[in-house]
């Protein structure tokens, strides 16, 4: 599972990364794609998209020291990552292109571990393990357990040729595979998603390399969480919409990739209905027997209605909910020896408040994110 495949050559890569605003990191993630082992890396390709701040006089500094480093500017500002991408790949002539966000940070060894996937031809990309890399405040502890548990159901996936995401902060694809599918889709929210399914469709093998390393910042305020969400969901929903014709068909993209999109947000829906029905139904009874019973002058509550007989939807809840907990600490057990960062192990509460957190808060954000894709949301 934490196999590394030593390339047969030493493959050609230049990386782009998109920037915008992002002057309080930009330098620091220049800085760690320098330091990296691969001597293979060619260029690093710095794209501001039009930044209102220091960013592009940050870059274009790092550009006069480094050859390494070219400072590039968009004409004007596309409004998105994927645009930014796109055009700093015009640049590229290298056999292998990777992309990394401008907030995040390289293992020195990450694209070491990664090229060697590409001496299978038919490997179109290459993704690495995203950890989360501010954890001190209650979000972003939960985000520190989410993150580990996503890198392991990611490589799970892959087992069954269905990574379904190849991540911002790192990813390395194949230049050929990359013009193949004609580079990233600017209409979507999360073109990171939208591009590894139009690989898979194109044919095109997807690869995680678990011990591949990358930490990025996540947002710090359970409001700029939400907001995250909200435009990974409807990014989500944008990308189901585009593949839905391959449904049960089209190799694993339409026969597991999509039905395990579409069942998740299903679960998620109809798991939000039962649990609003059900108090909905119990508060109801209650206003009308206490309406009625005081019309009527009887008591409100008896012995005889306090029963004790799980209802079975609840006892479906809690064993949903105990298998997370399982999944997760396995989960948890499988990358904490690769986390190099100094932060405690989570306690067994934190992965309980994790577990609770997103049963709360996911439903009712798969919801909303429904309403903003009807109603046409698709900003930044």
């Amino acid at each position: 599972m934490f196999e590394t495949i030593k390339p047969d050559k030493n493959y050609t890569l230049s990386i782009v990364i998109p920037c915008y605003n992002e002057e309080g990191s930009i330098g620091d993630t220049i800085e760690h794609l320098l330091k990296l082992d691969y001597s293979g890396l060619k260029k690093i390709y710095v794209v501001d998209d039009c930044s209102k701040d220091n960013s592009y006089k940050i870059i274009k500094k790092y550009a006069k020291k480094y050859p390494q480093v070219i400072a590039l500017k968009t004409p004007k500002n596309t409004g998105n990552a994927a645009g930014a991408k796109n055009y700093g790949a015009k640049f590229v002539k290298t056999e292998l292109i990777g992309f990394s966000d401008a907030d995040s940070f390289q293992e020195k060894d990450s694209v070491s571990k990664m090229v060697g996937f590409f001496n299978d031809k038919k490997v179109g990309a290459v993704t690495a393990q995203v950890l989360a890399k501010n954890r001190e405040t209650f979000i972003g502890k939960v985000q520190g357990i989410e993150y580990k548990v996503i890198a392991f159901t990611k490589k799970l996936l892959g087992f069954l040729d269905s990574i379904y995401v190849t991540n911002g902060p790192l990813s390395i694809y194949r230049k050929s595979a990359y013009d193949d599918v004609v580079g990233f889709d600017e209409e979507n929210l999360t073109e990171d998603i939208e591009i590894t399914w139009h690989f898979v469709k194109k044919g095109w093998g997807i690869e995680m390399s678990f011990p591949a390393i990358v930490y990025t910042v996540v947002p710090a305020k359970i409001s700029d969480w939400f907001k995250q969400r909200v435009r990974w969901n409807v990014g989500g929903i944008q990308t189901i919409v585009k593949y839905n014709r391959t449904f049960l068909k089209c190799g694993m993209l339409g026969k597991f990739i999509l039905p395990f999109f579409v069942f998740g947000w299903v679960i998620g829906i109809l798991g939000l209905f039962f649990l609003a029905y059900s108090i909905f139904r119990q508060i109801f009874l209650r206003v009308l027997t206490a309406t009625y019973s005081v019309s009527a002058e009887v008591a409100i509550i008896t012995m005889d209605e306090i029963k004790l007989v799980p209802n079975i939807m609840w006892f479906f809840g809690i064993t949903v909910f105990v298998f997370g907990l399982f999944y997760t600490l396995i989960g948890l057990i499988y990358a904490s020896d690769r986390d190099k960062v100094q932060y405690k192990r989570p306690k067994v509460l934190d992965i309980f408040i994790y577990a609770i957190f997103y049963l709360l808060m996911y439903p009712p954000l798969m919801i909303y994110s429904i309403y903003k894709y009807a109603t046409g949301y698709r900003s930044w």
